[in-house]
């Protein structure tokens, strides 16, 4: 299974982007899937979380209420809708598949990643 990231660019701060993971290969939709993001010289840190049937999310404190995960079972693909975007949001995104049915917010706790997509929110 490989997962490809896309929808990163540059954008005013206010502004919005929607991110898309696609999943190809034998792709299962057992697992959860999350957004990560890695700011320069800073850890990768977790951004948002789904779990293997989108029933049950999960959110980073500082991006409840303008990020929205959600995830398309016939595309294989997962979306993260970024809205009302601050320049601390500026970072390179990487989405990932759980080994878990649930998505936790401990980067260890997933074993696929994505390439990385850049978001860059200008003030």
């Amino acid at each position: 299974v490989q997962l490809q990231a896309s929808g990163g660019g540059l954008v005013q701060a206010g502004g919005s982007l929607r991110l898309s993971c696609a999943a190809s290969g034998r792709t299962s939709s057992n697992n959860g899937m999350g957004w990560f993001r890695q700011a320069p010289g800073k850890e990768r840190v977790f951004v948002a979380g789904i779990s293997w049937n989108g029933r049950y999310t999960s959110y980073a404190d500082s991006v409840k209420g303008r990020f929205t995960i959600s995830r398309e079972y016939a595309a294989n693909t997962m979306y993260l809708q970024m809205n009302s975007l601050k320049p601390e949001d500026t970072a390179v995104y990487y989405c990932a598949t759980s080994r878990q049915a649930v998505a936790g917010t401990g980067a260890d706790q997933y074993i696929r990643w994505g390439q990385g997509t850049l978001v860059t929110v200008s003030s």
